[in-house]
């Protein structure tokens, strides 16, 4: 059974994607919220949420960023009654966009593209470390970052810090392959974690922020822009 969330400050909204979403094929769980406050309190996770972005109090944008520092999983769709939404919505991972008024058949084709792609997601893709903890299988999704301080590689990851002995740029070639670009001589960040640019500012899902250096700045853009627009 799937476990869905519809979060709209609108009553009439809410209550007509919840039959929507009641009358697809898959038998659902449905949870309604009034707000982005309400979710977020509620604590629970979900395989999908439909969420709008306007919504008095917490935006729906800043809603999904708080989502995201505990469930990296869950399918979020944007539910809005605005189409310049998905430069903003590029930091949370949105799966989806639907403009109001929204309509059943369009609310069944992103439940069964969700369905669909749940379905064929690889599993979780892990790297090896030798920490200085011992030997660490980390998922690479959960890790934010590594840095370069005091002779030795820091990694900030969803469940810690680790700490190993290695160059930063012997790192950089290593994760590459797996969306990880050099910001700066002392950095390595991974792109699926950055949440927003601005100036020489990185700023990552977890509230940190890892500077850009001007020599790195247009290569790292570039390569920003293109990971980004994979994600679409």
């Amino acid at each position: 059974m799937l476990k869905i969330a519809v979060c709209d400050d609108e009553k009439i909204i809410l209550e007509q994607i919840k039959r929507y979403v009641e009358a697809f094929e898959v038998p659902s769980s449905v949870d309604v919220y009034h707000s982005g406050e309400g979710l977020l309190m509620s604590g629970r996770h979900y395989d999908i949420i439909f969420l709008d972005i306007d919504m008095q109090g917490i935006n729906g944008i800043e809603t999904a960023r708080r989502i995201r520092r505990s469930d990296k999983k869950v399918k979020i769709i944007y539910v809005t009654g605005y189409n310049d939404f998905a430069s903003s919505a590029f930091s949370v991972h949105a799966f989806g966009y639907l403009l109001k008024p929204v309509k059943q058949e369009q609310i069944h084709r992103q439940l069964r593209e969700a369905v669909s792609y749940t379905e064929q997601e690889a599993p979780v893709q892990t790297v090896r470390f030798e920490t200085e903890s011992g030997i660490k299988d980390l998922d690479i999704k959960e890790i934010y970052y590594f840095e370069y301080l005091d002779r030795k590689i820091q990694i900030k990851t969803d469940a810690g810090i680790y700490r190993l002995k290695s160059s930063i740029t012997m790192m950089a070639e290593k994760m590459e392959k797996y969306g990880f670009c050099m910001p700066h001589k002392s950095f390595v960040v991974n792109l699926y974690q950055v949440k927003s640019l601005k100036g020489y500012d990185i700023t990552m899902m977890d509230g940190s922020v890892v500077p850009l250096s001007q020599k790195k700045s247009v290569e790292f853009r570039e390569k920003l822009s293109s990971f980004l627009a994979r994600q679409i």
